[in-house]
């Protein structure tokens, strides 16, 4: 996300899963004191994960669910993550 967060001022985010478009907007806005002028969403499931070696044992489960947000800011804004280190 580094390369477009500096050319397109887009930043990725992940999210609740049960968070909507304008919540996110919203929350984003008030945590970075930024105006944001579109979300985009992207859910991603849990993928089963299934391995069965002699050596190495059985390995079964999935990965977890989660949502992405890429968020892009209006005008020049940009966030600093790093300002409270």
């Amino acid at each position: 996300m580094t390369v477009q967060g500096e050319k397109l001022n887009h930043y990725g985010f992940v999210v609740d899963r049960r968070a909507n478009k304008v919540e996110i907007k919203k929350a984003v806005e008030e945590m970075y004191g930024v105006k944001v002028s579109d979300v985009n969403t992207i859910n991603y499931h849990g993928k089963r994960k299934s391995r069965n070696s002699k050596t190495a044992g059985v390995l079964k489960g999935r990965t977890n669910h989660f949502k992405k947000a890429i968020v892009t800011l209006a005008g020049n804004e940009t966030i600093d993550f790093f300002s409270n280190i």
